[in-house]
């Protein structure tokens, strides 16, 4: 045992740059059995009580340099993160450029985001003489209240107060002060004058659920024998004895199901307990999110040659326990979900646990269905749709190991699991794997560094891969994220990949066809609506028009706080901002020039349901968008309803784009195939390709052949030509040569800084301050110059200038946009010049926000 002091290394839960570090604090001597690195505790941080991660334990210094405080408590008896993602926590905090309790509160589930609250109780030497007796009589009252207070004050408000506490030992600010909200200057006093105290406590958001429960509370065998001796007035008791014996392999039973099934009272229980027959608990429940659902039982299917060759690979580097990084690229419908199955098999039976992430809310029905079939019961599902008792309880089945197998979007990458062996990452090039608010890391190379550590194996699945893992595949980079390439080039079943017709609508309309399907469309939604076959329409839009314009003067209707236009949703009838949720009623008239001429423009999902309700009456169409699908299992809802073939048409966003594998659905209709290329985001055209190549993949995957249709007013653009093709590689050494030609990844990396005020002049000044700065340093270092400087360390700046949205919440925003390249520390240098003007920054209430390696450039 160890002598001497300890003491715990705290990040502390306050997320400012001065408070990203460690602070020392004792550990008492009844906690240090069970305090170790990933160990939540409450800490006395200044005058408040924080909550705070244990990040290392070390010995006290002898004799100690200065006077330390102690941990107050322990939040947690099991530490809620292990220590391999304490360090996690660290490497990401360096990597994303933020504070490092950021990096560890985005590992645990919101339940556990503990938050301090105020408690008042009386102190000890105030305390009612007789603290048993919570009534007293007038003259008892009054000696005793005598005996409280030093000057025999007898104020009945401040009485009242101390009384109200007094039965309560402790009671919440917040609760004290609703009961007496007029007094507040009352409880002031008396905490001044030190009769009451203040403490504070950190709670968690949610606790385990829990029920009554009835076990038996002596031996089968004596349960046996006392079955005998009831009398007939003790007939429902005997019944609920004989009901334990019954199933009691099963016991501890819930109370209500008892009741439930004899139809029996509380009252008879509680009489066999009083006879000292059972026994009466409150027991753990998980909140299982499926409990009820049955998933038919799947087995292993054969392998084809590719298949079994990408399998080979894969397991001999699991049974090697060696870190191994592998990029799937198999066209849609090539088999990579039963890889992922097989491999899951091997991994399990080395008694080691996999992680498998997917992008998409709309993918996991489907992919918890697959799982679930495999593996039942050994599968956890993490998604934010789940309520958060739910997605608590399921975190928790993988934290003390009660599953093999965590399903769930970009954070299930954190699953809490000790013995990891895989982790697959399902279309891997999706943008939704890269966070957008603090800490803004992808779950890729979150991944890959958690297989380091491991010494677990990543598979990267996609048809389409993104172009820097396919770039660091092909090149053989020994950079330690570079996935090796594995590649799955036909279709599984031995069925081709559908035909693609990309369908010219400047043509169209000059045939007069102004309507929003082109005629070929038109006519292959009625002969999939004659042969009873269904149909999948993609728009990469949501609501009913994209904004409302006045057609005499011009006039848009935009957001009062943001520079964007409004979009008209026609079941609530209104306009609303997608940025700060503004939202008005659609003008009848023009605000400009008060004429009626202002009309719906664009087309949104709404808009096209409708369309499709008038040129084919009777059509069942299932909509899927984020208007749709807000409700708690709206997308399983939605897609088992176009499974059961009770809709003819599946329309929706991008959602309805990936990973969706229905039998009978052999057309697939592609309204705006190029709305994104006008964005300005270097990644549009790569963008636009993985969305066509995707959707058309969903048609044709069975034994009926597939057709797509896409409409596009360019079709003679490479990403869409080459979509039409299903010709990934040429759409490759297209957009490599741009990139190339532009310096944009995968031939350097970019770090995004945004600023943001609510005066112009101001943010203007102060992120020209950022650039000049950055730049100056960068020059020191002899980093600085053009990107096309042939030197293999070399850092860029551009901007700073207004960004592609420059208002949002009536905050102006500006961007530089940082390139660099080879082994510099830019992400360093960044976050640097960032924490030297925090400050002044903070002082004139400047916004500064780093991205590193951004997705999205808005």
């Amino acid at each position: 045992m160890e002598t001497g002091n300890l003491v715990a290394k705290v990040i502390v839960d306050v997320p400012a740059k001065d408070t990203d570090r460690t602070f020392d604090y004792l550990i008492p001597d009844s906690m240090r059995p069970w305090i170790e690195p990933g160990s939540r505790v409450a800490v006395p941080f200044g005058k408040r009580t924080v909550q705070a991660f244990v990040i290392s334990v070390v010995p006290a210094e002898e004799p100690p340099k200065y006077r330390m405080r102690a941990i107050q408590e322990l939040l947690d008896l099991v530490p809620p993160l292990s220590p391999d993602l304490v360090e996690l926590g660290k490497w990401m905090s360096e990597r994303y450029a933020c504070n490092q309790i950021m990096a560890l509160q985005v590992m645990i589930p919101t339940a556990l985001k503990g938050k301090a609250e105020r408690y008042i109780s009386i102190a000890e030497q105030h305390k009612w003489t007789n603290p048993q007796r919570t009534t007293l009589s007038n003259q008892e009252d009054e000696i005793e209240w005598a005996l409280l207070t030093d000057d025999g004050m007898s104020d009945p408000v401040e009485r009242q107060i101390v009384s109200f506490i007094q039965n309560k030992e402790q009671v919440p600010l917040q609760q004290l002060s609703r009961r007496f909200p007029a007094e507040a200057e009352v409880i002031k006093s008396l905490l001044r004058r030190g009769v009451l105290q203040e403490s504070q406590i950190i709670k968690d958001k949610l606790s385990k659920k829990t029920m009554k429960a009835v076990d038996l509370a002596i031996s089968i065998d004596e349960a046996s024998i006392a079955l005998e001796q009831f009398s007939a007035k003790a007939q429902r008791q005997r019944e609920v004895l004989a009901f334990l014996l019954e199933r009691s392999e099963f016991l501890p039973l819930p109370l209500k199901e008892v009741m439930t099934s004899l139809g029996v009272s509380a009252a008879t229980v509680k009489a066999l307990e009083d006879k000292g027959y059972v026994l009466q608990e409150d027991v753990e429940v998980f909140r299982d999110p499926y409990r009820g659902r049955h998933f038919k039982p799947t087995d292993p299917l054969p392998l084809t040659a590719e298949q079994q060759s990408v399998y080979e690979r894969v397991v001999r580097q699991l049974d090697m326990r060696e870190q191994g990084a592998y990029l799937l690229h198999g066209v849609t419908g090539s088999g990579k979900t039963e890889i992922y199955l097989q491999t899951i098999q091997r991994c399990i039976e080395q008694n080691r646990q996999a992680i498998v992430l997917v992008p998409e809310i709309s993918l996991t029905p489907q992919m918890v269905e697959r799982f679930k079939g495999r593996f039942g019961d050994q599968v956890a599902v993490m998604h934010s749709r789940l309520s958060g008792g739910e997605r608590y309880d399921e975190w928790r089945k993988i934290r003390e190991g009660r599953v093999k197998v965590a399903i769930g979007a970009r954070s299930a990458v954190f699953a809490p699991f000790r013995e990891l062996g895989l982790i697959i990452m399902d279309e891997e090039h999706e943008t939704s794997y890269k966070q957008e608010e603090t800490p803004k890391y992808h779950a890729r190379d979150v991944a890959i560094r958690r297989a380091h550590q491991h010494g677990a194996v990543v598979i990267l699945g996609s048809a389409t891969p993104s172009l820097e893992s396919y770039y660091a595949a092909r090149s053989q980079s020994n950079d330690e994220f570079a996935p090796l390439l594995l590649e799955m080039p036909t279709r599984a079943l031995g069925n081709t990949l559908p035909e693609v017709h990309i369908m010219d609508m400047r043509e169209e309309l000059r045939a007069g066809n102004r309507s929003m399907f082109s005629r070929a469309l038109h006519n292959g939604i009625a002969e999939r609506l004659e042969r009873k076959e269904q149909t999948v329409l993609l728009l990469n839009r949501r609501g009913h028009s994209t904004f409302v314009m006045c057609r005499s003067c011009g006039y848009v209707a935009g957001c009062p706080d943001c520079d964007i236009s409004l979009t008209y949703h026609q079941r609530s009838n209104n306009l609303r901002c997608h940025y700060c949720g503004y939202s008005e009623q659609v003008p009848q008239t023009c605000p400009e020039c008060g004429s009626e001429h202002i009309r719906y423009f664009g087309t949104g999902t709404q808009r096209v349901e409708e369309e499709l309700a008038k040129l084919f009456p009777g059509i069942r169409v299932v909509r899927m968008d984020v208007d749709t699908t807000t409700e708690k299992n709206a997308h399983e809802k939605l897609l088992k309803q176009f499974r059961d073939k009770k809709a003819d048409v599946l329309l929706g966003t991008q959602m309805v784009a990936k990973g969706l594998d229905f039998p009978d659905v052999t057309l697939v209709g592609v309204i705006t195939a190029d709305s994104a290329l006008n964005l300005p985001d270097f990644r549009a055209a790569e963008k636009t390709f993985q969305l066509l190549t995707q959707v058309a993949g969903r048609a044709g995957r069975h034994q009926l052949p597939g057709e797509v249709f896409v409409q596009s007013y360019t079709p003679e653009h490479y990403s869409v030509v080459h979509a039409s093709r299903h010709d990934y590689a040429s759409f490759v050494r297209e957009e490599l040569k741009h990139r190339r030609n532009l310096h944009y990844p995968p031939y350097c990396r970019l770090i995004l800084v945004t600023f943001s005020h609510e005066q112009l002049p101001v943010l203007v000044r102060l992120a020209e301050n950022y650039s000049a700065t950055l730049q100056g340093r960068a020059r020191q270092r002899g980093w600085f110059g053009n990107m096309d400087r042939l030197t293999s360390d070399v850092l860029d700046i551009l901007g700073p200038v207004a960004s592609p949205i420059s208002r949002i919440k009536n905050r102006y925003r500006f961007q530089c946009m940082i390139k660099w390249r080879g082994n510099i520390d830019a992400i360093g240098l960044a976050q640097q010049v960032a924490d030297e003007m925090a400050e002044s920054a903070q002082a004139q209430k400047l916004l500064i926000s780093l991205d590193v390696d951004p997705q999205m450039l808005m």
